[in-house]
């Protein structure tokens, strides 16, 4: 197994509890990871390697952390990042303006060939976001926009999925996929065209669905223990993902960065303060982020 680099996270978040928890939990060789931002040795079953960051900022400890591990990243030294949750609001207050993690390491870890794509993983439920942090207002599709999304997607399923034929189903932008135009045109004129560029190539995807009705049946094969009728659910904006995912998994599913150098995962809750040091945050969503993380890098 290659080296994980792990991000305490926020200060005054849960990020250094479900670290603890987690690593505790899983056991693993020293070897194996590399924490940065606070030392977490005194309440760790094994010593790991550390690096240690100036915590008097918290926003610039947020955005310390995960610019160090991308240049370790860059030099071959780590094989995936695992991120515990950081404060948007903070890195702001320190004159960070990214809206999230995933637009820090495209910053440091991406280029022309390879952009940060976000997608949630719980068992073999796949949900790729195609547009991520933004105001529902600002959210626009293009056919371009679309077909480089999926082909992206489609390769990493391959590569590091072993999916030989990836199917994927299209979440429509408008409710009932548009109505034929009566709730909106996007599905008409962007998203079928694009479905059908992308089948010319080989891509085994769905027309757009009616978002409800889609995440309906995946919800009931989830919750039943059944196989998925398809590899990655792709999700017009953040909610229209998130919402039926959170609620089915919230304390399973891994937010994972595909399409960069490496594999980032991260669990999917926020950074809790108003439990923070009362000792009963959940380490589920860690323990899984890592474990993703051994198995994709």
């Amino acid at each position: 197994m290659n080296k994980i680099a792990i991000t305490t996270g926020d200060t005054k978040g849960i990020g250094e509890e479900i670290t603890v928890k987690a690593l505790n939990a899983l056991n693993l060789s020293a070897d194996n990871i590399l924490i940065i931002g606070k030392s977490l040795n005194d309440s760790l079953n094994a010593p790991y390697e550390t690096i240690e960051i100036d915590p008097s900022d918290n926003g610039k400890f947020c955005f310390e952390m995960l610019k160090i591990a991308s240049s370790l990243a860059n030099e071959g030294k780590i094989s995936a990042i695992v991120t515990a949750p950081v404060s948007k609001e903070a890195l702001h207050k320190s004159g960070y303006k990214y809206s999230g993690q995933t637009e820090i390491l495209q910053e440091f870890l991406g280029d022309e060939n390879s952009k940060a794509e976000m997608m949630f993983i719980s068992k073999d439920l796949r949900v790729l976001l195609l547009t991520r942090h933004l105001a529902l207002k600002d959210v626009k599709l293009t056919e371009d926009f679309i077909i480089e999304k999926v082909k992206r997607t489609n390769k990493f399923l391959i590569e590091k999925c072993g999916i030989k034929s990836p199917k994927f189903a299209l979440c429509a932008l408008n409710p009932h996929a548009g109505e034929n135009g009566i709730l909106g045109d996007e599905e008409i004129k962007i998203m079928f065209p694009a479905v059908e560029k992308l089948k010319a190539e080989n891509i085994n995807i769905t027309p757009p669905l009616s978002a409800d009705g889609l995440f309906a049946h995946v919800g009931e094969k989830y919750l039943n223990n059944q196989k998925q009728d398809y590899d990655c659910i792709l999700a017009a904006y953040h909610d229209q993902g998130l919402c039926p995912v959170k609620a089915l998994c919230f304390k399973q599913v891994v937010n994972t960065t595909i399409g960069l150098k490496i594999i980032r995962t991260s669990p999917s809750s926020g950074t809790a303060y108003d439990i923070a040091g009362k000792g009963i945050a959940d380490p589920k969503g860690m323990i899984e982020a890592i474990k993703l993380a051994q198995e994709l890098s």
